[in-house]
């Protein structure tokens, strides 16, 4: 019975080890941000990423003929730390509205605003967190620093950098539901639990995050 619950305890603590922790988003780590979840499926992205996804089965991307991208943001707001800078926090946003921007525009246009037969892309990053109640080895702020215990051939702790993301595309006419994603990624790990977090740590997430949608979009745009 102590062998289960030591097993148990660990597969929450080292979310970093293969096999423990799931890579796909659970229903408990949800952040509010989509207005419903009951639709999700899950699902692989093009770059063969686990993710939770739902598209309008009658979607039809020729009816299209621009994507406004809405400045992304934290759901819920964040509170800035010693570890997660403001600094960092601004950083990460600008980013992952750039990158989107940059991705999307390589086959559809950039509208300034919404408006009929243009799509609506509104993200957001969101929390990644444990509601073990015995073991919180999770911060939780929407971009979530998880002490997982994982060793090194010197023995020291490294600290995963782990981000999610939840986005709704919308019709911009009507606001009509066109397609929901809530997926979660790991950035590069820290060396230490003192080291400051920077945005260049999960920009290779963010890069990873922008490319599939972009991909999705053609593999849709082509049926």
């Amino acid at each position: 019975m102590k062998l289960r619950l030591m097993v148990s305890a660990l597969c929450v603590a080292t979310i970093a080890v293969s096999g423990c922790a799931s890579k796909t988003p659970q229903p408990d780590e949800y952040s509010g941000f989509l207005s419903d979840y009951s639709q999700l499926k899950e699902a692989k992205s093009p770059s063969g990423a686990e993710v939770m996804r739902w598209v309008d089965p009658n979607l039809d991307l020729k009816r299209y003929t621009a994507v406004y991208i809405e400045p992304t943001q934290f759901y819920p707001k964040p509170q800035a730390t010693a570890k997660i800078p403001a600094s960092t926090l601004n950083g990460i946003n600008s980013y992952y509205t750039a990158a989107l921007k940059r991705e999307l525009s390589k086959s559809m246009q950039v509208a300034n605003a919404p408006g009929p037969c243009v799509i609506v892309l509104r993200a957001a990053i969101t929390a990644v967190s444990s509601k073990t109640e015995s073991l919180k080895p999770y911060e939780y702020i929407p971009v979530a620093l998880v002490a997982a215990a994982v060793s090194t051939a010197s023995g020291i702790r490294d600290q995963e950098t782990d981000l999610a993301t939840e986005a709704v595309f919308l019709d911009g006419g009507n606001n009509h539901v066109l397609a929901q994603v809530v997926r979660k990624g790991t950035g590069k790990p820290l060396e230490n639990e003192s080291q400051v977090m920077k945005a260049d740590d999960v920009k290779g997430v963010i890069d990873g995050w922008a490319s599939d949608l972009h991909q999705s979009f053609l593999k849709l745009k082509s049926k």
